[in-house]
């Protein structure tokens, strides 16, 4: 799958730069998210577990093109959010 990134305009780096997310975080979100759902306007929210074990929120839009995603920010799940994403969790689980 290919990943294309929302572009700050004034620095021109990825946006999920300004939250200290890396490209690699979104990719492992991405490829193995815990939950996949349908975002505002078009867009979809991928949650779920970095390799390293940070919890993101990932918000994106699919390309027309196949395997093409545009990512438009991430960040990082805290608080009731994550507390809520983890109880859905294991209720899925059993």
């Amino acid at each position: 799958m290919e990943i294309r990134f929302n572009l700050d305009p004034e620095t021109q780096q990825p946006h999920i730069y300004e939250h200290g997310v890396t490209e690699e975080e979104v990719a492992q979100v991405l490829n193995r998210p815990g939950e996949d759902r349908l975002g505002s306007e078009g867009s979809r929210v991928a949650v779920g577990q970095t390799l390293a074990g940070r919890y993101l929120r990932v918000i994106y839009a699919r390309d027309p093109a196949p395997d093409i995603v545009f990512v438009i920010t991430a960040y990082d799940l805290t608080g009731k959010p994550l507390k809520a994403y983890r109880r859905r969790r294991r209720r899925k689980r059993t």
